[in-house]
This record gives structure tokens, C-alpha cells and sequence, in this order.
């Protein structure tokens, strides 16, 4: 039986997306869509999520490509204009499933530095019981080990958590370690889907 729901936070709880910040710098998404694609990507990005301290990131990527240094010092040092605020939908959902007696946690892939910036401006974060962040922990999603951090810091048992996050490797990820995971497309298909699986509303 279900008892734990663990909540992904970027694209699940929170709209985080560069475009936000690079769209209107670059005056086109799709321009903004190649810098992402060739110069900070989300490869780039990711060593961040995993620990890597911004300013080393940061200066290795400005060695390698120089002539964008402007736009590359913006992603972190502009961070919180990435952020389009709280999913619609999903607080409500949240408050739901903790009246219901479920317990909220939080599991995400965020790089501790710019988490630090952010972590306080949204209530949907304020409802979790606990949270495991990758950047303090210097592991990411999909690794079994970030799993394991939370379901051993909090007690859990796998087979009574479920584990919501809009990409299906972290899903896959989570299921590797036996707790429950569906990924994430929008707030009324997972209404729909934790209702198939008799999680009352």
C-alpha cells in the first residue's frame, strides 16, 4: 500500500527552464535553443546537479568557448530568472494528498548553490516532510545511490512509495530500486493515474 509520494521538483513542481531567461535575451527561442543545445547544456548543467561548484563549471566552460562568455556567466549568476514559478495545479494536489494522511517528499536533481537562491520563494516546498537534493549529496538521479539517501534518511520502505518525475529514466531509476514510479504529464493525467492506483483524493 502506498503511504509515501516523492515528488520531483523542476517540471513537476516548479517550471525551472532556461528559456525563460534566454528567450527573451536572444530575442528568439530558437536561438536560445542552440546556445542550450551546443554551449551550456544540459550535460553542463548537470555536473552542477552533482556537486560540481558553479564557479569551477562556470570557468571551464567560459575557457571553452570565450566568445560567449557573457551568455554563459548569466546561467548561474541569473538563475532565479529561469524560474517560471510553481506548476499550476500542483500545491493544490499536495495539500490534497496530505490531508488524505499521505507523506510528501521531495527528490530532485538541483544543484545546492542555486537551490540555496530559491528554495524559500515557494510554498509547494514548504509542504514537504523531507527532502533529499542531489548537489548536497553529489549524486544524481537516475544513480540507485540518491534512491537509497532518501528512503534510508526518512525510513521508508520502497514498496510503499510512489515517485513522480517527468523523466522516465529517473522513473526508470526509482523502479530499479523497487518503489512505485509513473512519470509525470501534467496535474489532471496524474489525478487520473493516482486514481487508478486507489490513491484517494
Amino acid at each position: 500500500m502506498i503511504k509515501n509520494i516523492i515528488f520531483d521538483y523542476g517540471a513537476v513542481l516548479l517550471d525551472w527552464n532556461p528559456h525563460h531567461l534566454y528567450d527573451p535575451y536572444f530575442g528568439s527561442a530558437e536561438k536560445a535553443e542552440w546556445f542550450l543545445q551546443n554551449v551550456a547544456t544540459y550535460k553542463w548543467n548537470v555536473q552542477h546537479d552533482a556537486g560540481l561548484p558553479l564557479a569551477q563549471g562556470t570557468a571551464e566552460l567560459v575557457a571553452r568557448f570565450p566568445e560567449w562568455e557573457k551568455e554563459i556567466r548569466m546561467y548561474y549568476g541569473e538563475f532565479p530568472k529561469m524560474m517560471g514559478g510553481q506548476i499550476p495545479g500542483m500545491q493544490e494536489l499536495v495539500e490534497e494528498l496530505k490531508s488524505k494522511s499521505y507523506h510528501i517528499y521531495g527528490l530532485t536533481n538541483w544543484s545546492a548553490e542555486t537551490f540555496a537562491m530559491v528554495r524559500n520563494d515557494y510554498p509547494v516546498l514548504k509542504l514537504m516532510e523531507g527532502m533529499v537534493v542531489s548537489g548536497e549529496e553529489g549524486v544524481v538521479k537516475p544513480d540507485a545511490r540518491i534512491y537509497r539517501i532518501l528512503l534510508e534518511r526518512y525510513s521508508l520502505e520502497a514498496s510503499e512509495c510512489l515517485f513522480i518525475d517527468d523523466n522516465m529514466a529517473n522513473v526508470e531509476g526509482a523502479r530499479a530500486v523497487g518503489i512505485n514510479a509513473i512519470q509525470f504529464r501534467g496535474v489532471d493525467v496524474l489525478r487520473q493515474e493516482l486514481a487508478e492506483l486507489q490513491i484517494s483524493l
